[in-house]
């Protein structure tokens, strides 16, 4: 199996129902997670400078590393799991 990273984006305050389908969705990809984080306070470093990253709809809120056969199951199991503003998901590149 491929190794994938799924990265949810956008923040609201979640409900006890949208937490509750996070949950599921979570417990329906266990035995395919490889690393779970949620993301907090984060900067941005660019040539100009350094900013602070606010949360709100366009920030990253979380990522998961899942295996799959292909991109497409993976876009499969990701189409799934709640959405605050988008959900990406992107194929992890061995180096080797």
């Amino acid at each position: 199996m491929k190794e994938f990273m799924f990265v949810s984006i956008g923040f609201e305050k979640p409900t006890p129902e949208v937490m509750g389908r996070w949950q599921a969705w979570f417990g329906s990809i266990a035995d395919r997670m490889v690393a779970q984080h949620g993301l907090a306070n984060g900067r941005e470093i660019t040539k100009e400078g350094t900013r602070e990253l606010p949360w709100g709809m366009e920030s990253i809120t979380g990522c998961i590393v899942f295996r799959a056969e292909s991109l497409e199951e993976a876009v499969s199991i990701a189409e799934k799991c709640p959405i605050v503003a988008s959900n990406r998901v992107y194929e992890l590149r061995s180096h080797g």
